[in-house]
């Protein structure tokens, strides 16, 4: 082999490691997955999504049945509004629970839907009436530290 031959092999295989790369860090970031079919697009309104953003996956039973498509601030109820684009091919009642929660002990955040017994769907427009706001793990550890502190005190003073 010619020197120049070897040169365009290496660029070659430059290339296809930078491509694989781009397409990893595509998939990592959720920004692949451009979703080609039908959707429609709900609502939800929460008092704390807690570190939840666009693009984040929408599960039911662990599957992925939509996105997070927009978060705005309503100044009105003061609460965070989050649109999400469901996939056409899932439909869910209208007494649908919509949570915000983790996954893991510190991974992302995602929407979780928990179907209810309801005979009439959910359409595009709707807003999901039941929802369960993000546990915020500072929030949580401040409150317990804050009850054992108070424990602390109020045992010291029977003694």
């Amino acid at each position: 082999m010619t020197r120049t031959s070897i040169d365009l092999w290496v660029g070659f295989f430059v290339a296809l490691g930078l491509a694989a790369l781009l397409f990893m860090a595509l998939k990592v970031g959720n920004l692949a997955s451009a979703n080609s079919g039908e959707t429609y697009v709900i609502e939800a309104k929460f008092d704390n999504i807690g570190g939840l953003k666009v693009r984040a996956p929408v599960k039911s039973a662990g599957v992925v049945v939509g996105r997070v498509s927009e978060i705005r601030f309503d100044p009105e109820m003061y609460q965070a509004v989050v649109k999400m684009q469901l996939d056409a091919r899932y439909h869910f009642p209208r007494d649908t629970f919509a949570t915000i929660n983790t996954s893991g002990l510190l991974g992302e955040q995602y929407i979780g839907f928990e179907a209810g017994g309801d005979t009439d769907m959910l359409v595009a427009g709707d807003v999901v009436k039941k929802t369960q706001s993000a546990v915020v793990l500072e929030k949580l550890i401040s409150q317990f530290m804050f009850n054992k502190a108070s424990e602390d005190t109020s045992s010291s003073k029977t003694q």
